[in-house]
Parts: C-alpha cells; structure tokens; sequence
C-alpha cells in the first residue's frame, strides 16, 4: 500500500476527486490532507472522508520541520499538490525528490511561475488570444511550475471563450486526468 497526503490551500475539489478515485484501492491511501489556510475548505472534505487533516502556518511550514515531521510520521510515500499556492520548502523537496506532483491549469512551459494560478492564468490565456490551453501534471522542484512534465492534456479556445468558461474546461480535464 504506498500512502498518499494531499496538500492544498483551497476547496479541495481535485483532492476530494483523487480521494473518490481511490477509495476502494487496495494499492494507495489517501492518509492525510495538510492545508495552509485554517479555513480550507479542503479541511472539511477531509473531515466528511475520515482523513486525518492538519493546519499549518506558512511559518510552520517554512521554519520548522512541522511538515516533514507529519509526513515522515505518516509514512507518506508521495505527496500530490492540489491547489497548494507555496513553493514547496526546499526540505520536503529533498526528502520526496521525484514523489512530490502537481497539477497546473495550463500548457507547461507557458503561462507557469510565480503568481500564476487560477483565473490569474485564465486571463492571460484569453488576453493573448491562444487557441489552446489545457493542463500539466508535473514533478515539483524548487522552483514553481519548473518541475518534469509527467502529462498533459489539452482543450481548444474558441473566440467567445472567457476566462470563466475556459476555467470550467480546466476543471474538466483535471478531474478527467489527475487521479
């Protein structure tokens, strides 16, 4: 059994997408959810699944070994980022090189890095008039959205898209493609 944590700051729909893929797995565990944000919605989700959550600060997370001490003590085999908006502590980084992913709502290399999330890249998106867009599931490194592509997945822009309804097609191929 390799034992999953998910770590999110946000509402947890991809986390609670991957925890209904593999609820009946005899191969994977979703042990634990970490979030960033007290309010998380992804800390109810967690709740309603019976997965054991955790809140840490971005101080805790940053200096100290909080993290790392919850994963190891959790016998986390991979860590999978589902909306997580903080550069992975360079500390996580060494202790799960290769086993830590992520998913980003765009074509990698294009439209990644520092402050591209959400509709923040939506908007670029349709701003500069791209005709396709479309997810990347990666590896994570120090750097954000810099990590080894492991897959994507692609959509077709039309003129009237926006970024709203580019966002419901993002969604689409992340809970298609993620789990």
């Amino acid at each position: 059994m390799k034992n999953i944590a998910i770590i999110a700051s946000g509402s947890g729909t991809n986390a609670e997408n991957i925890i209904n893929f593999f609820k009946d797995s005899k191969l994977v565990s979703i042990k634990l959810i970490v979030s960033n944000k007290k309010d998380a919605f992804v800390l109810k989700r967690a709740k309603k699944h019976n997965i054991e959550s955790f809140f840490l600060s971005k101080a805790d997370i940053y200096n100290s070994d909080s993290l790392l001490n919850i994963l190891n003590d959790n016998k986390i085999d991979f860590v999978v980022l589902a909306g997580f908006l903080l550069l992975v502590p360079s500390n996580i980084i060494s202790s799960f090189k290769n086993r830590i992913i992520n998913i980003h709502p765009a074509l990698l290399p294009k439209y990644g890095g520092k402050g591209m999330y959400g509709m923040n890249v939506h908007k670029s998106i349709i701003e500069n008039k791209e005709t396709e867009s479309g997810i990347t599931i990666h590896y994570v490194n120090e750097k954000y959205d810099d990590g080894a592509i492991i897959f994507q997945a692609k959509c077709i822009i039309d003129k009237n898209d926006t970024p709203e309804s580019l966002a419901t097609k993002i969604h689409e191929l992340e809970y298609k493609h993620f789990p």
